[in-house]
């Protein structure tokens, strides 16, 4: 017997059924319109979409449209093939990204940053802020507070779109502003050409012909180099540890330069950027890297510009194949300094910082053996391998060896980069930066950055160098000097220096997330509770992951040891 056909006649062939449709039409979740659409496939053109350059995408909108809306999100989820939650916990991270709901108003176009770090804040940076908040329309520029911006030797500093503007009163802000002056301006730097007929990859080519690794390694170590970007490691031996993992390997430089009253890797980028290029591809060479990613600060435009520049001339001189320097942005986050968060922030995600181990030299970028140098460490092995290791351990000072570049601001008269002997005392430094200001003592120093707290001036008398400072609770760190004078109070440069550890917590771990909250609160009271205030100094210290939450108690315990009647 035939099965029965109830199909209605004419009907098509095949599954039919009664009544109408309720199938989704669009996924579920927020929906983006075709603009943005149009406007994210036109913004990243043919760029790979690779999750690495989330962040670099992030930047392009942010820079297009001055903020970054729920529709680009969802627009740019859907191109990249990734939820829009994990974009939205990445760009909110950083500081640089305006992240704008539905139901919000995007800020206005041009964005002013005031400094407020300790530098700035002691010529002036609170009343600058208030006079451009007092003298600006809202509606059409934005003040904001930010952190360092490595420029302390010309405090007080404000970026102004991209345009930084030094000695910054509210007059040059008019006048910027009248004569739409928003982008970096670059300074003069020697060229890849000017470098090239001086000598320069010369000893990059003699290498790579018929150098021996293990050669230029013996040489770094003899020069006594250690990591200048704060942790002081010997530059060397970091190389084995690279080279002793095989399959691919990564060189990563650290140019998040974001320690307060530290702007040395500035300083020589924004003049000899090839010392430091040629640098990193010698060291790239002997660890045999596959691509060598420069994770170089946002705050720094012009030498952004700059290193776009060099590599395209290097890329053009056939020195390196196109793409082999990765050349990545920072988004305003300090605690992508820490080399652990550069790498997850380099892969475009949130810049937290890892447990170790694993170390980065075993697991680094993409989970590959990753060696890490800072701007200075590469600018000096060019030189060691150019002149030499005597060019540094032929100096000799107070028992230490070797040259530090010292970043020195605050109340000296003339605030700067200076290259003295690593046995260098505080009175050598403030001697080399002119003295004093003028109507100023000498009260006290920042030897480190903050994250190296206080010294008074009755400790005067020592070298400021790796291991010199360590019996007296602090250390040399970047080597970011700030002098304070009798205008001055240490507890309330201990308050600005917690104030920016509280802003710049990643948050990952309690112990730093809420033990720099809960200083900054104890410490505006009249009379510091100093009981209470070591206990928390003594778990941030035990308990936090990275060395922001176990360096930060520093400016804490020593104003408590050196200025008591302060507190």
């Amino acid at each position: 017997m035939a099965p029965l056909d109830t199909k209605p006649s004419g009907a098509p062939k095949g599954v039919w059924k009664s009544g109408k449709g309720k199938g989704r039409h669009t996924p579920k979740g927020r929906q983006f319109t075709d603009e943005a659409a149009a406007e994210i496939a036109r913004l990243l053109g043919d760029r790979p979409r690779r999750r690495d350059f989330l962040i670099e995408f992030l930047h392009l909108i942010q820079d297009e449209h001055s903020h970054i809306s729920a529709d680009h999100i969802a627009a740019l989820a859907v191109e990249m093939r990734i939820g829009q939650a994990e974009i939205y916990e990445t760009a909110t991270f950083y500081a640089h990204f305006d992240v704008v709901k539905e139901d919000e108003t995007p800020p206005p176009a041009l964005t002013i940053r005031v400094c407020d770090s300790l530098s700035c804040e002691m010529a002036g940076a609170q009343q600058l802020q208030k006079a451009l908040e007092d003298g600006l329309d809202p509606s059409n520029v934005r003040v904001l507070r930010a952190p360092c911006m490595g420029r302390c030797d010309t405090a007080p500093v404000l970026e102004i779109g991209h345009n930084h503007i030094d000695h910054a009163t509210p007059e040059k802000v008019q006048a910027a502003i009248a004569a739409d002056d928003t982008h970096a301006h670059l300074p003069a730097y020697e060229t890849f050409a000017a470098y090239e007929a001086n000598g320069g990859y010369a000893k990059l080519k003699e290498l790579r012909e018929s150098g021996d690794w293990e050669k230029v390694q013996e040489d770094i170590l003899s020069s006594g180099l250690r990591g200048l970007g704060g942790a002081g490691f010997p530059s060397g031996k970091k190389w084995g540890f690279v080279r002793m993992n095989e399959g691919t390997r990564y060189l990563a430089v650290n140019g998040d330069e974001g320690e307060p009253g530290t702007f040395k890797d500035r300083y020589y980028l924004e003049r000899t950027p090839h010392v430091f290029l040629e640098g990193m591809l010698i060291a790239a060479w002997a660890v045999e890297a596959e691509t060598c990613f420069i994770y170089m600060r946002d705050e720094y435009p012009a030498v952004l510009e700059i290193l776009r520049r060099e590599i395209a001339e290097l890329e053009q001189a056939g020195l390196i194949e196109k793409g082999y320097i990765d050349l990545r942005r920072g988004a305003g986050a300090y605690i992508c300094g820490e080399e652990s968060a550069m790498i997850e922030s380099i892969e475009g995600k949130k810049g937290l910082p890892r447990h170790r181990p694993p170390f980065v030299a075993q697991v680094g970028v993409f989970n590959r053996p990753t060696l890490v140098h800072n701007v200075e460490t590469l600018y000096w092995v060019s030189k060691i391998c150019r002149e030499g290791p005597e060019c540094l351990n032929s100096t000799e000072k107070n028992g230490r060896t070797g040259l530090r570049s010292y970043s020195v601001s605050g109340r000296v008269a003339q605030p700067g980069v200076y290259l003295l002997p690593a046995g260098s005392t505080i009175v050598d430094v403030i001697e080399a930066a002119g003295g004093m200001a003028e109507g100023q003592t000498f009260k006290a120093y920042q030897p480190g950055g903050p994250s190296s707290g206080l010294l008074p001036a009755s400790m005067y008398d020592i070298p400021l160098d790796f291991d010199t400072l360590q019996p007296h609770g602090t250390f040399i760190g970047s080597a970011a000097v700030v002098v304070l004078s009798d205008q001055d109070t240490a507890r309330d440069a201990a308050l600005n220096m917690l104030r920016f550890f509280e802003d710049e917590s990643c948050g990952q771990c309690t112990p730093c997330r809420a033990g720099c909250e809960k200083a900054v609160k104890l410490m505006q009271a009249d009379k510091w509770d100093q009981d209470l205030l070591e206990d928390l100094c003594q778990v941030m210290g035990d308990a936090s992951i990275c060395g922001l939450g176990q360096a930060a108690p520093n400016p804490i315990r020593l104003v408590m040891k050196h200025f008591a009647d302060e507190i």
